[in-house]
């Protein structure tokens, strides 16, 4: 059977950079659904895509689908069969499969015979099946949609043209008028229209057009030409990923070019210049060896290297406007100090539910002290704290932090340094925003770590209060992220103090503030359930298995950092293979003790009738007396070996004891010492979340 290539692209009027690679990747992945739930084979999908374009290309197809052949069971024998001969409702099977009753047979099912009929399906060409991926085409998701003209169509941009290809031969079907064909368009300046004789041309023929089809390809052009660039001028380039995918979709036959800039802008703070040119132009800020900026930036331009010198005028004209404006705010802040700016911050709304940023400052304080006194600093960090958390957010009312929110916290530090601070306070003020996200760094002092732990805290209690939960994966205000980062903190700074307990605290605090729209235990006990989901995600993304973090998360969010320390003890459990058996020791244990009632508390050693009750008995209290040594000296490790010792005591207890016994009062007294060793296994873990895996 001949294998062909089809070729999918609709052409648009130019996306948003940001929708590019995500609609290309769900193109192919739906395209790629509706083949496998046809049983049409494949070899390879290629993926393109370009500000004006999404395609997919799929070598190695057949013309037709396969061949099926499929059982179908009918109705039983006693239904089907009367007097020896097929009955109505036999033959009404035999009509509904497309086969004759002579074609039917017996076969058992579940212990009784039932008509049973092979239906085979021929295979449909290809070529009849093809025009269905218009439907592929419109169930495309993005972020924001639009319609245009007088059509019901709502999607990304204006759909210019559909190139539908099936080997030579045009797939047809029509969108808003625009109808499929073997036409595709190159560059809007450099290129013009082609005829695609065969799907397999595609690329080929865009390149020759100047349209870099592949997105990795063209990614990899736009590095190598910086990097030449770089490695001509002995210049330092840090490629952001974020900012080269950007760029990447925003043109489709890239240039890279060099510019310069005034070195009297150098003057401003080097994040602010860096900022204004990725953010702003799309710029790649360079570097010298040493890390220092230096008055130059590389662009791409999405064309050749035609009149690249006015290209490049044109860019150093606009990125002259652009920090003369930065320049000008910077003077323009020093002007007035953060300490002044204060009375500024109770103007601006923070929540309508819950004031202004001035009172969202003075809770932070607040809870800058509560943590302060928790983590037992010095009085010196202390006051670092309540000084950083007092002028923590006095930035956003300046001007550079209007036009570049991205420096809130590290303009504060520029301003706090110039206008006398303490280095310590300054470096707090930018610190309170870190960590920004999963994976960035914690902040590096004590108070930087007070002031941030308090100020998502405190963002986190009053959101919660006033009933703004994340729901499914609507998170509008980084609650999960901001969760977190108060984890992160707290482990990243080796704190010991019980995080139930802080945030109980945090919840009375905004209680006694008159901030609370729901009830109070109801607030609490969201939180900490939200803690936990958030702890979980945590201890995944440090290896741990969910089933061990389920685990460790029964014994309570109070001390994380003992957490972290239990679960990596038993990951390294794992492989043991004593530990399987130590596991179902502690499981036995813990699952008979939930049949003892609220009565069964009281256990009575008097009534122990045999000696392996006794024995247990000794063995749990001496356990216990160990652990609670360990745990004092933080060794996780002790810990398990005092539970490790009541493993044949239980084993032997099951042996010879039935817990379930006939006498009230023996089978009460049994459930009561059951229920007393599961709380010291319990303290470490429960162990029954625990899954294994049976070899094979």
């Amino acid at each position: 059977m001949n294998k062909k290539t089809l070729l999918f692209e609709i052409g648009l009027e130019e996306m948003p950079a940001r929708f590019v690679t995500g609609a290309m990747n769900e193109l192919a992945e739906r395209l790629v659904k509706w083949m496998e739930e046809r049983s049409i084979d494949y070899d390879h999908v290629n993926r393109f895509s370009t500000p004006r374009r999404l395609a997919v290309q799929v070598t190695g197809m057949p013309e037709k689908q396969p061949d099926t052949e499929e059982e179908a069971k009918g109705p039983a024998e006693k239904i089907a069969v009367k007097d020896g001969s097929w009955t109505k409702a036999a033959e009404g099977f035999a009509r509904g499969q497309g086969v004759s009753p002579s074609d039917l047979y017996m076969k058992q099912y579940k212990g009784e015979n039932y008509v049973f009929a092979k239906k085979h399906t021929q295979g449909k060409e290809l070529e009849t099946l093809l025009p269905e991926i218009k439907e592929v085409m419109l169930q495309l998701t993005f972020p924001k949609n639009m319609r245009w003209g007088s059509y019901e169509l709502r999607y990304v941009r204006p759909i210019k043209w559909i190139t539908a290809l099936f080997g030579e031969e045009i797939i047809p079907f029509e969108v808003t008028n625009v109808t499929s064909g073997r036409t595709t368009w190159g560059h809007r300046f450099l290129g013009e229209s082609a005829e695609l004789k065969s799907a397999g041309d595609y690329e080929n023929v865009l390149l020759s057009q100047h349209v870099i089809a592949d997105p990795e390809e063209r990614k990899n052009a736009i590095h190598n030409q910086i990097k030449e660039i770089a490695a001509a001028e002995n210049w330092n380039v840090p490629v952001n990923e974020g900012l080269l995918e950007e760029v990447n979709n925003l043109v489709e036959y890239p240039t890279a070019l060099s510019g310069d800039f005034d070195k009297n802008f150098l003057s401003v703070p080097a994040e602010v210049l860096i900022t204004s040119m990725r953010e702003h132009q799309r710029y790649f800020p360079v570097m010298n060896q040493e890390g220092e900026l230096l008055a130059h930036f590389i662009t791409v331009r999405n064309g050749d290297h035609r009149h690249l010198e006015n290209v490049q005028k044109g860019n150093e004209k606009v990125l002259r406007a652009r920090l003369a404006d930065a320049e000008f705010f910077f003077a323009e802040d020093k002007k007035v100090s953060l300490e002044d700016r204060l009375p500024k911050l109770a103007s601006v709304v923070y929540h309508e539910d819950l004031g202004t940023i001035a009172d969202k400052t003075e809770r932070i304080r607040q809870l800058t002290a509560l943590l302060a006194d928790k983590t037992q600093v010095s009085e010196e960090t202390k006051k670092t704290a309540d000084r950083a958390a007092q002028l923590c957010k006095a930035d956003l009312v300046t001007h550079m932090v209007d036009e570049f929110p991205e420096l809130e916290g590290r303009m504060g530090e520029y301003y706090a340094l110039h206008d006398g601070e303490t280095p310590e306070t300054a470096l707090a003020v930018k610190e309170h925003y870190l960590p920004k996200q999963s994976g960035d760094k914690t902040p590096s002092s004590e108070a930087g770590s007070l002031v941030s732990a308090a100020d998502k805290l405190d963002t986190l209690v009053t959101s919660f209060g006033i009933g703004n939960i994340p729901t499914g994966s609507q998170d509008p205000h980084g609650l999960r992220r901001q969760t977190a980062a108060v984890l992160q903190i707290y482990l990243a700074d080796g704190w010991e103090f019980n995080l139930s307990d802080l945030i109980q605290e945090a919840v009375d605090h905004t209680d006694s503030l008159s901030l609370l729209k729901k009830d109070k235990e109801s607030v609490l006990k969201d939180l900490q359930e939200f803690f936990k989901l958030r702890w979980k995600n945590l201890l995944k993304d440090r290896g741990v298995r969910y089933d061990v973090a389920e685990a460790v998360m029964e014994t309570g969010l109070n001390y994380p950092g003992l957490i972290v320390k239990k679960a990596e003890f038993l990951m390294n459990r794992l492989e043991s293979p004593e530990f399987k058996k130590e596991v179902e020791a502690f499981s036995r244990v813990t699952n008979i003790s939930r049949k003892a009632s609220e009565l069964d508390n009281t256990m009575d050693e008097e009534l122990f009738e045999q000696q392996e009750e006794k024995d247990l008995d000794a063995a749990v209290k001496e356990a216990a007396k160990e652990a609670s040594e360990s745990l004092a000296s933080d060794s996780v490790e002790k810990t398990y070996e005092s539970l490790q010792k009541l493993v044949p005591y239980i084993h032997n207890y099951f042996d010879h004891i039935m817990v379930m016994a006939e006498d009230e009062k023996i089978k009460a007294n049994r459930l009561a010492q059951m229920k007393q060793t599961a709380a010291l296994i319990l303290s470490f873990a429960e162990f029954q979340k625990i899954v294994f895996h049976s070899q094979s």
